[in-house]
């Protein structure tokens, strides 16, 4: 009886807790004006992940390469990282840009090619960029998102998520990234009914200009959506790089939003 106990115990500590540890950042303007010392502390900050899917890559002027230059130096600190890029976004409207995503191999396996959504790309002005996974045999795909600004009204981009599930059944999808929109906005009840939950519960991720009485974060904008009937998650955490900078002006020299992160299991 005992050694039944045991088993069990094991085998649902096993189940539970072996988790990839994913983190989501918009990187704000990643190209070539990042300096190798901002590529180095971005690295610092990312390089004890899984799964980093990074949003606001230039389309020109060196985001490949600065992907690149990331992926280079998260190799030189003892793991093996690869790492995808997307083809610029089809905004004609807005600001095109990347998507990237780098994961690190010993951990996470990639699985066929990652690809930009198809049939929203004239609805949505920066539209998804897709990417699946497999860990452990398990698999997932991360649908890594920028929306427009939040006086371009990201809702009306957002209110088309609700068909992504169905479009794509086999996946076992999460939506991450930067939605310019907070959790709480009634776009989202159509994801939350289907069994989507938000990592995030008013977490403002976006900073401020100027600290104010030591209040450095402006909007609750990132986050990581996720099938709650497929994904557990814990140990989420709201990164806050700029309190390592002396002042907020030099902190969003890296990023004007802060990193965030969860580990995932799977049921």
């Amino acid at each position: 009886m005992l050694k039944t106990f045991s088993f069990l115990l094991l085998l649902l500590t096993t189940t539970t807790f072996c988790q990839v540890k994913l983190l989501s950042w918009n990187v704000e303007n990643l190209g070539s004006s990042k300096s190798d010392t901002d590529i180095a502390f971005i690295v610092k900050t990312i390089k004890d992940y899984d799964v980093v899917a990074l949003q606001e890559i230039v389309a020109g002027d060196g985001g490949a390469q600065a992907v690149a230059k990331l992926a280079e130096e998260l190799n030189r600190k003892g793991s093996k990282w690869d790492y995808t890029i997307s083809d610029p976004t089809s905004s004609s409207a807005y600001k095109t840009e990347r998507y990237a995503f780098l994961w690190k191999t010993s951990n996470v396996k990639k699985v066929g090619e990652a690809w930009l959504e198809k049939k929203y790309h004239l609805e949505i002005d920066r539209e998804p960029f897709y990417c699946t996974f497999d860990y452990n045999g398990k698999q997932f795909t991360i649908a890594n998102f920028h929306a427009i600004t939040k006086s371009k009204q990201p809702e009306t981009e957002i209110k088309f998520f609700k068909f992504l599930p169905a479009q794509y059944p086999k996946l076992n999808l999460l939506f991450v990234g930067d939605f310019n929109c907070p959790q709480s906005h009634s776009v989202f009840n159509p994801l939350k009914r289907m069994g989507y939950a938000s990592v995030f519960v008013n977490q403002k991720t976006s900073l401020k200009k100027e600290c104010i009485e030591d209040v450095c974060l402006a909007s609750e904008f990132d986050n990581i959506w996720y099938n709650t009937s497929k994904i557990l998650i814990r140990n989420t955490k709201a990164i806050h790089f700029y309190k390592t900078f002396l002042t907020l002006k030099e902190a969003r020299k890296i990023s004007d939003h802060i990193p965030i992160a969860t580990e995932i299991s799977f049921q």
